[in-house]
């Protein structure tokens, strides 16, 4: 049975996000991985690398995992109908609705978190309750079909546990194996816990405009219980 992962991709995309969990899917025996935009002419990620879309929005065959990453340009999404439209469309059908990092904000905005437990980055946790979710701080969260991973690295955890959950751990391991992930970083300071406080200032510098973009935005959204 072939089993179909589609990741939304779009202009500023954090790559990692999506090329995480998109190695491990497509190390799946027979999998199909689609990188699902509005056209297929190539885009640019937030850090510079062309992706190509592999199909559209009208062209995208049904999905069994329907994931949505983060980055700068999740900020334009949260108020793009047309994508918002595209995952309500597709959500009831789906095995599992996912996302890494803010493209949980992306889920919010459609309307896919009501009621919900996820998380997201670090720097956005406190957004999900504007969209009627119950944050949670962890690596992985899952609610039902929704499951939701935090910043950035995130994505590859997300992507073996959404493996296991089709799948099975055995086969979830396989794929952790053969890929040598065995993360052992050469600082502790991956998250604001770890991290000193001068870094956690100088990163929340880093991020305040991304921050300030969606406080932005989410004033203007209407709240959602």
């Amino acid at each position: 049975m072939t089993l179909r992962f589609g990741i939304l991709v779009f202009p500023s995309v954090q790559q990692l996000d999506l090329t995480g969990p998109y190695e491990v899917f497509a190390s799946v025996k027979d999998a199909e991985v689609h990188l699902v935009w509005k056209e297929r002419a190539p885009l640019t990620a937030a850090t510079g690398l062309v992706l190509a879309p592999t199909t559209t929005f009208a062209a995208c065959p049904p999905l069994d995992v329907l994931c949505v990453p983060g980055g700068s340009g999740v900020n334009a999404l949260l108020e793009d109908e047309g994508t918002l439209a595209f995952l309500r469309e597709r959500a009831p059908a789906a095995r599992f609705v996912t996302s890494v990092c803010t493209g949980a904000l992306v889920l919010g905005a459609a309307g896919l978190l009501r009621g919900r437990r996820a998380t997201t980055h670090w720097n956005a946790l406190d957004f999900l309750g504007h969209f009627g979710a119950e944050p949670v701080e962890a690596r992985i969260v899952q609610d039902g079909p929704l499951i939701t991973a935090g910043g950035v690295t995130a994505g590859i955890d997300f992507g073996l546990a959404v493996v296991a959950s089709l799948l099975g751990r055995e086969t979830a391991e396989t794929i952790q194996l053969c890929l040598e992930y065995a993360p052992a970083p050469p600082f502790s300071a991956g998250t604001p816990g770890e991290a000193p406080p001068a870094i956690l200032a100088r990163a929340r510098g880093a991020l305040a405009g991304s921050r300030a973009a969606r406080e932005a935005i989410l004033a203007r959204l209407p709240p959602q219980a």
